[in-house]
């Protein structure tokens, strides 16, 4: 994964920011429609805080892609979304869903076989791929100028990108979250950041990041899920991949798009 740019306010349907993680269902919790809520009148999602353009805090309330993609699973259960900021490891492993903790999970999670034995996943709602984010003319166009010019690369812990970089033998600084990393490249801890490209290119739209540009592209072939908790909740599933084929189909998904990530290249909102 994929996590501070200026953002527009969402309308109304907003999730509400969660500083404290849900109890157990109990007699909290309800069932909508078959699916299986820890709480009443609520889907609560988990993420980890802050990864714009797919959620980040504004003025109190967790705003984002994701939040939008879930708002429209929430309003076919009738209830509204509330946002849990949780640990990526809590989300990655399933370890947050198993606790009760959240419904659902986003936070641009990719899916890979590893997460698809601890957790059920919806149909893939994103294509993504990697970028390499440095200061402009730094000269570096590739993973093997980093290597060759001996540069320090940053990551973000725990993230596809990191294990991409890792994979191809770099051994780079971890940062515990987006923030952390985009600082630690304009500290100049690192050279060169490896991150998702929305979320690169939402860092490019920021003023405070002019001296900066994507160097290069990485295509890892990573699509994002939405993530449930195994053999649980079946109804929940079924019911984000109809939100998800819905939005694509009656052009929500593109306005959602363009909304936080840029034009919509042809392929990404097709339904599956």
């Amino acid at each position: 994964m994929s996590r501070r740019t200026r953002r527009w306010a969402l309308g109304a349907g907003v999730a509400a920011l969660a500083l404290t993680a849900s109890a157990c269902g109990g007699s909290d919790g309800a069932t909508v429609q078959g699916v299986k809520l820890i709480k009443k009148g609520a889907l609560t999602s988990c993420t980890h805080l802050p990864y714009p353009p797919f959620q980040v805090e504004q003025g109190g309330k967790v705003v984002g892609f994701d939040v939008d993609m879930i708002d429209l699973v929430a309003k076919k259960l009738g209830v509204t979304q509330k946002v849990v900021d949780t640990p990526f490891e809590t989300m990655k492993t399933g370890a947050a869903l198993n606790a009760g903790k959240c419904d659902i999970v986003m936070g641009g999670m990719t899916i890979k076989p590893d997460r698809v034995k601890f957790m059920d996943v919806s149909e893939p709602y994103f294509d993504a791929t990697q970028s390499l984010m440095a200061k402009k003319g730094s000269g570096i166009t590739s993973l093997e100028d980093v290597k060759s010019r001996k540069l320090k690369l940053g990551s973000q812990a725990g993230t596809t990108g990191e294990d991409f970089v890792k994979g191809k033998g770099f051994d780079p600084s971890s940062f515990d979250n987006s923030n952390a990393e985009l600082d630690g490249l304009r500290t100049g801890q690192v050279d060169v950041i490896v991150q998702d490209d929305p979320v690169v290119k939402g860092w490019l739209k920021d003023p405070a990041n002019a001296k900066y540009e994507i160097v290069a592209n990485l295509n890892t072939g990573e699509q994002y899920g939405f993530w449930i908790r195994k053999d649980h909740n079946k109804k929940l599933v079924e019911l984000t991949n109809q939100a998800i084929e819905q939005a694509k189909q009656d052009g929500t998904y593109k306005k959602i798009y363009e909304k936080w990530i840029g034009p919509m290249p042809a392929a990404a909102g097709k339904p599956s």
